[in-house]
Parts: C-alpha cells; sequence; structure tokens
C-alpha cells in the first residue's frame, strides 16, 4: 500500500477526494457509486471522515476497510481525539492497520455539538493533535497527515502562534497537512508562506469544495471561520434562485481558484465530495488532471 506523499511525489499535480460515513444503507449506495466514479479517475488516494467522539468510527473502519481490499485506491483515514482514551485510540488504529490502512490524518478534533465550545480532554486521553501524531507514528509505518489553517484555528490568538502549533505536528512526525477551506489562492500561499518562514519544508495541501448550491457556499463560509470577500458574494449572490446559472458559476469560480494554486506548484488538490462525484469530476476535469487512457 503506498503513502500518500509516495503518490504526489510525480512530476505533476494530482488530485484527492474525501468522503464522509454513511448514515443507512441508502447513503452507503450513493458514497459507493461515488466512490466507484472517482476511483476510474485514479485519484491520488482518499479519505473518509471520523464523526465527532467517534459517533461514526464503526462506519468509517467498515467502507476505509473495503476500499483497502475491494478498490485500486489508496485509503487514508481520519482520526481525532475526542472522547477518546489513549487505549480507544491505540485500538482504531490497530485495526486501521489490520486492514490494511497505513495513511491516517490525525485530528485533535472539535468539541461534540458545538465546535467552537471549550475543549475538554478525556481523562485517559490526549489533548493535543501533535501528541495524536506521535501515537500514531510509534505504533506502525504510518504516514501522518494533519489539518492546517489558512485563517488560523478559531482558538489561536494569532496567525504567529497557529504557525507555530501547526510546525509542532510536523516535527512530531506528521508528513503533510491538508488546509482547511479558503476563499482565495493567496489565502493558501501565505499559509505556505508562513510555514516556509519558520524553517519548516513540509507538504501542504489545499481543500476545495466544488461551490454547487448556496448551501454549499455557505458551508464553506462557516468551515473556513472567514468572512466570504465581497467580490464572491456579489458573483454568486445574484444567481442564489436559479440554481444551473449558480452551480455554472460556482465551478468556474473553483476552477480558476484551482488554475492559480497548479501555476503556484501545489502537489495536491484535495475535493470534499459530500459523497457525490460529478462536481468533482467536471472540476478535475477541466483542470487536466484525469490521466490519459491508452
Amino acid at each position: 500500500m503506498k503513502s500518500v506523499v509516495e503518490r504526489l511525489r510525480g512530476e505533476g499535480p494530482v488530485f484527492s477526494v474525501e468522503f464522509f460515513p454513511p448514515r443507512d444503507a441508502a447513503d452507503e449506495a450513493v458514497l459507493w457509486r461515488s466512490i466507484r466514479e472517482l476511483e476510474a479517475l485514479d485519484p491520488a488516494y482518499m479519505s473518509i471522515t471520523y464523526g465527532a467522539g467517534g459517533s461514526s468510527r464503526d462506519g468509517t473502519i467498515r467502507n476505509i476497510a473495503r476500499v483497502a481490499t475491494e478498490t485500486t485506491l489508496v485509503p487514508m483515514a481520519h482520526l481525532t481525539a475526542v472522547n477518546h482514551s489513549v487505549a480507544e485510540l491505540r485500538n482504531v488504529i490497530g485495526w486501521y492497520a489490520a486492514v490494511g490502512v497505513r495513511n491516517i490524518l490525525a485530528l485533535r478534533g472539535d468539541p461534540p455539538g458545538d465546535p467552537y465550545g471549550e475543549w475538554v480532554p478525556h481523562p485517559e486521553g490526549l489533548n493535543y493533535a501533535e501528541e495524536l501524531v506521535e501515537l500514531v507514528r510509534s505504533l506502525g509505518d504510518f504516514c501522518v497527515g494533519v489539518s492546517a489553517f489558512p485563517y488560523g484555528h478559531p482558538r489561536s490568538p494569532d496567525l504567529a502562534s497557529d504557525t507555530k502549533y501547526l510546525v509542532r505536528k510536523f516535527r512530531a512526525g506528521a508528513q503533510f497537512a491538508i488546509a482547511q477551506l479558503f476563499f482565495e489562492p493567496e489565502d493558501f500561499l501565505r499559509l505556505r508562506d508562513r510555514v516556509a518562514a519558520a524553517g519548516c519544508d513540509a507538504m501542504l495541501i489545499p481543500g476545495v469544495m466544488p461551490l454547487t448550491t448556496p448551501r454549499t457556499l455557505k458551508t464553506t463560509i462557516k468551515l473556513s471561520g472567514a468572512s466570504c470577500p465581497q467580490w464572491l458574494l456579489d458573483r454568486l449572490g445574484p444567481l442564489e434562485s436559479d440554481p444551473k446559472a449558480f452551480r455554472a458559476e460556482g465551478l468556474d469560480v473553483v476552477t480558476e481558484l484551482c488554475e492559480r494554486l497548479i501555476a503556484e506548484g501545489v502537489p495536491d488538490l484535495h475535493f470534499y465530495t459530500f459523497n457525490r462525484s460529478k462536481a468533482t469530476r467536471e472540476v478535475v476535469q477541466r483542470l487536466g488532471l484525469v490521466p490519459v487512457r491508452a
């Protein structure tokens, strides 16, 4: 099983995709239809998220196991420290290893029910993402990634502090970071510059969400933790009552964002799919990231 870093060491940019665990059998059918549709485009890797407090742990493990054993995809599993003792975390990491998963995105995670609420660690658990990175790396030959925040983590007092904590995660053994959502290429590029200025050359990957509906725009704003720039509101706001026009313009916006990032040398574009494949397929085809079949 190749590592994420190995998959990103090619000559040109690639793309990856992220899914979330299904809630029921119908959701699982939708998930797997999307996985199969995107598998044909050979993404560098795919990931499945991990619910708050481990609420979707079983779904994550089950579906990541299927990916590892039934597809040609390179799987990456998410793992959070929320509501887990170290013993429980060791157990989950062992499960990942047992099904052949060697790539893990190590996240402290948000407090259940309120992402901006007070963080309360499990009495027998971990307090920081860097501790989870160290734990995963100590238990086997894992490739470990972490999260990064172009606008700074909501609990960081300033960007300098946020950069310091990100670099500490790299020093703890993380090999790459996936940046949370952002609106303009410069927002990601400034993050990359801050990390480089701190003397760290670790791999940074931008997270991208296709803007297909007003809901996905609102989700992007919420997850970014920043205000939406006026130019984007002016461009998409007038189209909210016209779904077809909104989708077309939204995909143009995302394509332009990705084109600039590629021009700046990013190794990978990580797409949040909402367990659907069509919009991601359209964008990566526009960008020329789909392999040419003989």
